[in-house]
C-alpha cells in the first residue's frame, strides 16, 4: 500500500480502545489477526495513505501498552482513553489531549475504527473529499447490507438527498423506521470545531449510560449545520468484527481478494478458495500456486516460479523460476533464480540457497548458505554451514553444529563431495574440492583436494555364519 502526502487541513483519529468482550479473548479486539496482520494495522495502513502518520491518532485504553507496542513502528500518535465510557468519550480524550496538550487543532477530523480492517484508501478519500465539496460539519459513511437489524440506521431527511436527520440506535427505532436498510458504518468526517463544540454537551441517558459519537449528528442538524452520508460501493469494507465467526469472515474476504488481486498481475493460482495468502504477500506473473498452498507474511516471489500443494512459505523471497516441490516448509529464507526444493524440505531462518542449488527430500537447513548448483538431495541436516559452489551432500550427511553450550560453524569449500551418512562435527572446515568417504565422522579440517576417512576399519570373517550355526545346532543336540 503506497503512502501519500495526504488531503491539506485533515488529521485521522482511529478508535482503538475497546476490549472486545464478545471475542472471548485475553488479546486486545484491534491485535486479533486477518490477513496476516493485526486489525489495527491494516486500518493503520489505509489511513496513511490519505494523510503522513503523524496526523494519525489511534485512541487506546484497554491493554493500551500492549496495543501500543504492536503498532508503534508505523510512527502514529497515542491518545490514552484510561476509562472506556463509549465512543464520544474516546473523541472527548481527543479534544483534551489538542486543547490541554497544545497541539494545532486539525481543520477536518476523520474518524476510524480499528477493527475495520477493510476500509479501503479509496473509501477514506472519497469520504474526505465529499466532506470538503458539501461544506459538512459532519459526513456519514454508510452501507446498505442484506440484513441491516442491530445496526444504527442513518435516516436522511429526503430518500434522494444526501443530508441526514439522524442515527438512530437498533434499540431506539420507531416502528415506522424498522424497515429503513442503510446502516452507520461508525466512520464519520468532521469539521473539528462543529466537532469540538457538541462533545461536552453529549449524555449518558442511554441504555448502555455512554456518551454516544452517534448524538452529535442530531445536535448538529439542530443547529442547522450540515451533516450528509455517503454510501460505501461495498459492505463488506465497513463491517467489523464481534466475534470470531464475523472476524474469520473478514479474513477470508481479504484473503480472496489477495489471490484475485494477484491472478490480475499473471498469477494462476488454482483453487483459490483452498490458499491462504496474506495481504502483504507480493508474486511475479507466470507463476503458479498450486491448491492448499500458504503465503504469509511478507513473502515475495519472483516470476516463472511454481509452489505446489501443501507448501507452506512465511517472510521468504523467492527468486525467477524457483520450483517448491510438495509440503516445503520456508520461514525466513532466501532461496536464489532456478533452485529446487523438497518435496517436504524445511528451510529455517537465515537459510541461504544458491543459484540452481537442490534441497531435497526431507532436508532440513538452518542459518546456512548453500552456494551455486550445490545439491542436498536426501535426509540431511545442515545448520550454522557455510557451503560453496558445486558440492554434493550425500544422503543421511549431517553438520553436528551444537556442542550442548555453543553453536558452531561447518565450511565446506567449492566442488567437495560429502559422502552418505557423513557427520561433520563443527567447527571444522572442508577445503575446495575435497572428498568426504561415506560414513565418516570428520572432527578435523581437511585440506583442499585431499580424501578424508573417518570411520573404523572393515572386518570380514569368512564362514563365520556356517560356522555360529553349526555351534547353534550342536548346542540344541545336547
Amino acid at each position: 500500500m503506497v503512502e501519500t502526502s495526504g488531503l491539506a487541513g485533515f488529521a485521522i483519529a482511529i478508535m482503538a480502545a475497546g476490549k472486545g468482550t464478545r471475542l472471548k479473548s485475553k488479546r486486545p479486539k484491534v491485535l486479533h489477526e486477518i490477513g496476516g496482520r493485526a486489525l489495527l494495522l491494516h486500518v493503520i495502513a489505509a489511513a496513511k495513505t490519505v494523510v503522513p502518520a503523524e496526523d494519525i491518532y489511534c485512541i487506546v485504553g484497554h491493554e493500551a501498552e500492549r496495543v501500543t507496542a504492536a503498532v508503534k513502528a508505523t510512527g502514529v500518535q497515542f491518545v490514552l482513553q484510561p476509562e472506556q465510557r463509549g465512543t464520544g468519550h474516546a473523541l472527548q480524550m481527543v479534544k483534551a489531549y489538542f486543547e490541554l496538550g497544545g497541539h494545532t487543532v486539525p481543520e477536518n477530523l476523520l474518524v476510524l475504527s480499528g477493527d475495520v480492517p477493510l476500509i479501503r484508501p479509496e473509501t477514506i478519500r472519497e469520504v474526505c473529499e465529499a466532506h470538503l465539496a458539501a461544506g459538512a460539519s459532519m459526513t456519514i459513511l454508510t452501507a446498505v447490507p442484506g440484513n441491516p437489524h442491530g445496526y444504527g440506521r442513518v435516516i436522511r431527511l429526503r430518500e434522494d438527498g444526501p443530508e441526514v436527520a439522524a442515527i438512530v440506535e437498533q434499540k431506539s427505532l420507531a416502528p415506522h423506521q424498522l424497515g429503513a436498510p442503510e446502516i452507520n458504518s461508525g466512520i464519520y468526517c468532521f469539521r473539528t470545531a462543529s466537532l469540538f463544540a457538541k462533545l461536552d454537551g453529549l449524555s449518558t441517558d442511554n441504555a448502555h449510560g455512554e456518551f454516544y459519537l452517534t448524538d452529535v449528528a442530531a445536535m448538529l442538524v439542530a443547529d442547522g449545520e450540515r451533516v450528509i452520508a455517503v454510501k460505501a460501493a461495498s459492505v463488506d469494507e465497513v463491517l467489523g468484527a464481534n466475534t470470531i465467526a464475523e472476524m474469520m469472515h473478514l479474513d477470508a474476504a481479504m484473503r480472496l481478494d489477495s489471490a484475485r488481486r494477484l491472478m490480475a498481475q499473471g498469477v494462476t493460482i488454482f483453487r483459490p478458495e483452498t490458499c491462504v495468502i496474506d495481504s502483504a504477500v507480493t508474486v511475479g506473473p507466470d507463476t503458479v500456486i498450486e491448491p492448499y498452498v500458504q503465503l504469509l507474511g511478507a513473502t515475495a516471489i519472483g516470476s516463472d516460479c511454481r509452489v505446489r500443494s501443501h507448501s507452506v512459505i512465511q517472510d521468504s523471497a523467492l527468486g525467477d523460476g524457483v520450483l517448491v516441490r510438495n509440503g516445503c516448509i520456508l520461514d525466513h529464507a532466501v532461496v536464489a533464480d532456478a533452485a529446487v526444493l523438497g518435496p517436504y524440505a524445511h528451510l529455517r531462518p537465515e537459510s541461504r540457497i544458491g543459484e540452481g542449488a537442490h534441497v531435497g527430500n526431507f532436508v532440513e537447513t538452518k542459518k546456512t548458505t548453500l552456494g551455486k548448483g550445490s545439491k542436498a538431495n536426501h535426509l540431511n541436516y545442515l545448520g550454522d554451514a557455510v557451503i560453496g559452489d558445486g558440492v554434493n551432500i550425500g544422503a543421511g550427511a549431517i553438520t553436528c553444529n551444537y556442542d550442548g553450550i555453543h553453536k558452531h560453524r561447518t565450511t565446506i569449500g567449492d566442488g567437495v563431495f560429502v559422502g552418505s551418512d557423513s557427520t561433520l562435527v563443527a567447527p571444522v572446515t572442508l577445503g575446495d574440492g575435497a572428498y568426504i568417504a561415506a560414513g565418516s565422522c570428520i572432527t578435523e579440517d581437511v585440506e583442499p583436494g585431499a580424501l578424508a576417512l573417518g570411520r573404523s576399519r572393515q572386518v570380514t570373517k569368512p564362514g563365520w555364519v556356517a560356522a555360529k550355526k553349526s555351534a547353534r545346532d550342536a548346542a540344541k543336540g545336547c
